[in-house]
């Protein structure tokens, strides 16, 4: 399943590159997302716990993250497995960003997501593509608050919203019966 984002970070792009170099911070942003160690050479071990309606599941994996400095791009290769639901979930990650303003940076996301097992089923309806717009706002949200804080002590207290699996699910199939209903 491909999902693709966009969205503006209101910040130079060289300060936006220099924010998304440091994966810590960026994990912080990620709303389900822990970083549990840097391994070192771009290897990453964490933890993703997503609630998709009655499924839930915590992915413990592995990512690379290997950036293109050259032209503002980057790969993230992760793959991770639910060791309850017997699910298991593979995703590349291409993001490239440009310069849309002197002040702002504008930020490409394309990934494809294999899911197998139980959290498979969810991938077919459309439901993750519309769960996946919400999160992006909060992760978009979250960068903007890290990027604005004036002290590393701020910085540090910004993170990802709480995801409340049961109001994200219905907004979500609210959106997505919607977006049905305009084909119709």
């Amino acid at each position: 399943m491909r999902i693709a984002h966009e969205f503006q970070v209101n910040r130079p792009m060289s300060t936006v590159w220099d924010f998304f170099q440091n994966v810590p911070e960026v994990a912080q942003c990620l709303p389900g997302a822990e970083l549990l160690s840097d391994d070192g050479d771009g290897k990453y071990t964490g933890r993703v716990a997503v609630k998709l309606g009655p499924l839930s599941a915590t992915f413990d994996g592995t990512a690379t993250v290997t950036p293109d400095p050259a032209t503002h791009s980057g790969l993230i290769d992760g793959k991770g497995a639910d060791r309850k639901g017997n699910s298991r979930g593979a995703v590349k990650v291409t993001y490239t960003l440009t310069s849309a303003t002197p002040t702002a940076t504008h930020v490409s996301v394309d990934a494809d997501v294999t899911l197998t097992g139980a959290a498979a089923q969810f991938g077919r309806s459309g439901l993750i593509t519309e769960m996946s717009n919400r999160l992006i706002s909060d992760f978009v949200q979250c960068c903007e608050g890290k990027l604005a804080a004036t002290t590393l002590e701020e910085r540090a207290q910004v993170k990802a919203a709480d995801v409340k699996p049961l109001a994200l699910f219905w907004q979500s199939l609210v959106a997505w019966f919607k977006r049905l209903l305009r084909r119709g």
